[in-house]
């Protein structure tokens, strides 16, 4: 009891510490699983563990998991993670992405799949197989540890969105692939003949039919109300588990790929309630991943330790990070808009995440018991790379942005919060003028009728962390507050004016606002000193059109400004630079700069002449 406690504890301890460090949370899973596991024997005068996962035979010391439980748990909880991981794979994103991301997630992983194979195998001695499986197993960038660096590196937009939409589409595919890998080997059995081919593609067919049925099975029921709304999680949960051992009874170790596909079905249909599942998904997968790694970490052995002394591993090390990964990532990106220093970042940036870590340690369970040759280096192995390249970019990947020169000149994106149609008029306003704009609001409504305008824009609740935790908002310098809500826009302003509010922090002028002097009105509030919330709806609804005019000079900016402010539903927004960029018109106008040939943007209805 003392040993789970501990790891539950201890997990979420490691998690509070990624949040405050601002590093990948596996980082520090590891390095304690690693400290109560192995380290810990050399602190203990019976040389047990701290905690101990598995039985160890001819040993008095006290272990968790007899028998097969351990391996058990951990296929369960991989389905479980792999499952969320597949939700969040979209089709449509895929194909919106353009040419450098669709290369990295195809071209970029086989060149690492068969460099890193081809490597294991020439440097380490290792049977191909197990080499190819090593070299699957590290294709995968998560988003779990792209996030903390990219979150903590002003870098340009192109290349954090390249960092970040690999991390988040190669991890299911990164999965699918070392799971077929997998498969192929327990089906081979090193004899590569017809009957292991058949055995492989009914895994294939099984996973794949499986999968898909099951999720469209699922999707149905939540369509046509056959789920109560307080059940919706757990049955969820519960067809994950079934599906992962219903198709493993099916065909032995079909499970893995069944629940990575039906995932990606369900997260590719317009299931109702889906965020509330995947939120569902996420708390549990971050329980999961916090008690799995440090289980995962524990188990291995000081002889695993000892084979990564071997000058060997450092050798594959440096080929994966200096060779495979940069051969990867110019392949992919040829012909592109990148430079090539942002080419070498991209490089340079890869670490590998949670799932390589939780599939190599459940394979190498799986093939350490089946005796497979060369078996016992694909946890170590794989540990090594993720350990190695976290701590790597998580320490140097300031420094490199600032050396190769990829960093922003400054933050020119706005973020709005609200999706109002007025926000949205806004919003596809400065698109047009080439200003990267972010839209943020709790109604899911609103935040879809964004999304038709092709507008970016992510349901979000602003009291809680998840703004500090998006890397889309990276570029975000101007923070608008435009909510029906005063509290709610002066705690945003108060609460990210330091994180987002770089170029300016502003919100909607408030009703008793509106009854002072202009001179007496906040510097942060937006537009002019007679237009509220609810008269920037009104116009937005009666005239939903953006309007621009041409300003010779400040005398003649005050003027249109009292002529705007005195036609009812016609609200001053911007003013557009004649470089393309844009000043926030502040409630109190008076002091506003003007250069010449600039343009002043205004919402409603149009003035005459």
């Amino acid at each position: 009891m003392l040993q789970l406690a501990a790891i539950i504890v201890l997990g979420i301890l490691a998690q509070w510490v990624a949040w405050r460090t601002k590093v990948p949370s596996i980082l520090p899973l590891i390095l304690i699983g690693l400290l109560v596991g192995p380290i810990s024997t050399y602190f203990t005068p019976d040389g047990c563990k701290w905690i101990m996962p598995q039985e160890v035979a001819g040993s008095n010391c006290s272990f968790l998991f007899p028998g097969q439980l351990l391996f058990y748990f951990v296929s369960l909880a991989i389905g479980i993670i792999l499952f969320e991981g597949g939700l969040t794979l979209k089709r449509s994103e895929i194909k919106g992405i353009g040419g450098s991301i669709g290369k990295l997630i195809s071209v970029g992983s086989l060149i690492t799949f068969l460099g890193a194979g081809l490597a294991a195998h020439y440097i380490m001695g290792l049977p191909w197989d197990i080499s190819f499986l090593f070299g699957g197993l590290i294709i995968v960038t998560g988003p779990t540890v792209i996030a903390p660096i990219l979150r903590n590196v002003p870098l340009k937009k192109s290349v954090a969105n390249i960092l970040k939409w690999e991390g988040i589409l190669i991890d299911p595919i990164g999965a699918l692939a070392a799971v077929l890998v997998y498969d192929f080997i327990i089906t081979s059995g090193h004899d590569f003949t017809s009957h292991a081919l058949l055995a492989f593609g009914k895994i294939l067919v099984i996973g794949f039919a499986v999968g898909i049925a099951i999720g469209y099975l699922l999707y149905w029921l939540i369509k046509n109300d056959k789920i109560p709304h307080y059940l919706l999680n757990v049955v969820t949960l519960a067809f994950v588990l079934a599906v992962f051992v219903g198709s493993d009874l099916l065909v032995h170790e079909s499970g893995l790929l069944s629940v990575v596909v039906m995932g990606m079905v369900m997260g590719n249909l317009d299931v109702p309630h889906l965020k509330e599942i995947l939120d569902f998904k996420e708390s549990l997968a971050v329980l999961l991943i916090s008690i799995l790694f440090i289980l995962l970490s524990a188990n291995i052995t000081i002889e695993h330790l000892e084979l990564l002394l071997d000058w060997r591993v450092l050798i594959l090390f440096l080929v994966v990070i200096l060779i495979i990964r940069p051969l990867g990532v110019f392949a992919s990106t040829t012909g592109s808009d990148l430079t090539n220093n942002d080419k070498l970042y991209i490089s340079w940036v890869g670490p590998r995440g949670i799932v390589a870590a939780g599939i190599a340690s459940l394979f190498g369970i799986k093939l350490l018991q089946q005796g497979v040759p060369g078996s016992e280096y694909i946890t170590p192995l794989v540990f090594m790379i993720v350990l190695g390249t976290v701590l790597l970019n998580a320490t140097t990947a300031r420094m490199m942005a600032r050396i190769l020169k990829v960093t922003q000149d400054s933050s020119e994106g706005v973020m709005i919060i609200g999706a109002h149609q007025a926000s949205r008029l806004i919003a596809k306003y400065l698109q047009d003028n080439n200003t990267h704009v972010v839209l943020l609001d709790s109604n899911v409504s609103n935040i879809k009728n964004a999304q038709k305008m092709g507008l970016e824009a992510f349901t979000a609740n602003v009291y809680t962390d998840v703004l500090e935790d998006n890397i889309a908002l990276t570029d975000v310098g101007y923070l608008m507050a435009m909510t029906g809500s005063t509290d709610v826009n002066n705690f945003v302003c108060n609460k990210y004016q330091k994180t987002y509010g770089e170029q300016g922090n502003f919100r909607l002028i408030s009703s008793d606002e509106m009854k002072k002097a202009p001179e007496d009105i906040s510097e942060m509030s937006l537009f002019s000193p007679k237009d509220d919330y609810i008269n920037l709806i009104e116009a937005a609804r009666d005239y939903p059109n953006m309007h621009e005019i041409e300003i010779t000079d400040k005398d003649h900016f005050v003027k249109i400004m009292e002529q705007i402010n005195d036609i009812d539903q016609s609200i001053p927004i911007f003013i557009l630079n004649p470089d393309g960029k844009f000043n926030m018109i502040p409630a109190n106008f008076e002091n506003v700069e003007i250069e010449p040939g600039s343009k002043l943007a205004y919402l409603g209805k149009e003035m005459e002449g």
